[in-house]
């Protein structure tokens, strides 16, 4: 094995240059985990700056039989840039290029290792911006966001990544490079850009993307409801679709959590609350005010006990710095915490929060709740110290248990984050044998030697968290 990586690293070297092949185990160990932290070192990295590149290294990791992992920042949170059966980890990392910028069409062409938050502030001074905004977007890339199929606490009105996504330049494992999709809606021919956002690096490595931008709004407006009950704040979530709003952002934190916030932002949050809403508003600035004023008597009619309404853009950027911090802020308290991804309809809120309450005390591991309540799409942060193995146990079986719950409301066990190892093993849970075989088939046809991100999505018939368990 080593002289078979020896002579992949050389001819990597002779392709690329030497200052872009890491191979020493120093450098790789840099490489073995991602913010899941599942930790397996790759037998070398290798960084391409252009997609003839890509092609070339990806076929000549094909003629040794080695397997590919495509990598951004490694922000990931369910493994997805994490390698499984050795093999080459490519780096996109050079490959942050905003290749074209079309206002006219509301368009922008860009290389996958561009930073997310980077693209809207290219186009900002132009009264435009990328809606997708993860809450990592100062550092995610687009060519992650695009494997994953991100979200972020404002694609609740306009869409995740897919929504914005037009069209994509990938490579295949053969090396050939395809194109789909295209600056205009509605191709003809099947929705190929479709099928690959989201596929988790296991069909092609996208090497371009062709995204939508979309027109900054005249007015925005950010509110704070604060209440003194939980359940009092998931019925306002509940009121909100009822009445028909649909705010450009809805974010729910609970007091353990916000009170960790506040403690590392200073956002602004009341210490002495049980629970916040987040919510935002745009548009029109007379369509802004009617759907806050809308807003504060939703809440206060299901007792928010106050509303605020940020000043000015200083106060608003506070409220939301805290919000998009909040996981950081969250690893004052433990010495590490296991982030889960769930998803239930708005109107079993207060049933899966209970729920949450009941496993905290079951498995004796504290939870912190923050997550993009308009959609449904949960964030329990379970606390714990990985030094300790019995916390370790608890914490996979808490996790697994909150996931179950939520398939079992009739949801999904992931949002936003990506199957990855993390959760391949419970797509049983929401998936058919057929349905599965048939996902496996259309892998088949883009990765018949299965050596793009071989051991993702797919159950490997070993136990739940064998393979994830080295937990942030």
């Amino acid at each position: 094995m080593a002289m078979a990586t020896n002579r992949l690293v050389h001819a990597l070297t002779r392709l690329t240059a030497p200052e872009r092949v890491l191979s020493r185990p120093e450098d790789l160990m840099l490489y073995e985990y991602d913010a899941l932290s599942a930790r397996k070192p790759p037998e070398a990295v290798v960084f391409p700056e252009s997609t003839a590149e890509v092609a070339g290294i990806v076929k000549l990791a094909g003629d040794f039989g080695v397997p590919v992992v495509a990598r951004g920042a490694g922000t990931g949170l369910s493994g997805g840039a994490v390698v499984t059966e050795g093999g080459l980890v490519l780096s996109l990392a050079r490959m942050k290029k905003i290749l074209e910028i079309d206002l006219e069409n509301e368009r922008a062409r860009v290389q996958p290792g561009v930073v997310n938050l980077d693209l809207s502030l290219a186009v900002a001074g132009q009264g435009y911006c990328y809606v997708p905004d993860p809450s990592s977007q100062k550092a995610c890339t687009l060519g992650g966001n695009v494997a994953e199929n991100s979200g972020g606490p404002h694609t609740l009105c306009s869409g995740v990544t897919t929504n914005h996504v037009l069209g994509l330049e990938v490579v295949l494992p053969d090396g050939s490079v395809i194109h789909t999709g295209a600056k205009y809606w509605d191709r003809p021919g099947y929705d190929l850009t479709g099928l690959l956002v989201g596929s988790e690096g296991t069909l092609g490595i996208v090497t371009e993307i062709t995204v939508r931008l979309t027109r900054c709004p005249e007015a925005v407006k950010t509110l704070l409801a604060v209440y003194d009950r939980v359940a009092d704040a998931t019925a306002t979530v509940a009121a909100v679709t009822a009445q028909g709003i649909t705010p450009a952002a809805l974010e729910m934190m609970d007091g353990f959590t916000l009170r960790a916030i506040e403690a590392a932002t200073h956002a602004g949050y009341p210490l002495d609350s049980a629970a916040v809403l987040l919510l935002e508003v745009e548009g029109l600035k007379e369509e802004v005010e009617e759907t806050a004023l809308a807003l504060e008597a939703v809440a206060r009619a299901n007792h928010a006990r106050e509303v605020r309404s940020a000043r000015n853009a200083e106060e608003r950027d506070l409220l939301w710095r805290g919000r998009k911090n909040a996981f950081g802020a969250m690893g004052r308290l433990s010495p590490n915490f296991y982030v889960q991804d769930g998803v239930i309809p708005r109107t079993r809120l207060v049933e899966m929060l209970d729920y949450i309450g009941e496993v905290e005390r079951r498995f004796q591991q504290r939870v912190g709740n923050i997550f993009h309540a308009g959609d449904g799409n949960l964030h329990p942060l379970i606390m714990f110290d990985a030094r300790d193995p019995e916390q370790r146990r608890r914490v996979v079986k808490a996790a697994e248990a909150i996931i179950t719950k939520c398939v079992e409301l009739g949801g999904s066990i992931t949002g936003e984050h990506g199957v990855g190892i993390e959760k391949n093993e419970l797509m049983p849970l929401i998936f058919s044998e057929g349905d599965l075989d048939l996902m496996r088939r259309i892998k088949a046809v883009f990765n018949p030697e299965g050596l793009l991100n071989p051991g993702k999505v797919f159950p490997s018939g070993k136990m739940c968290g064998e393979l994830r368990i080295q937990v942030n």
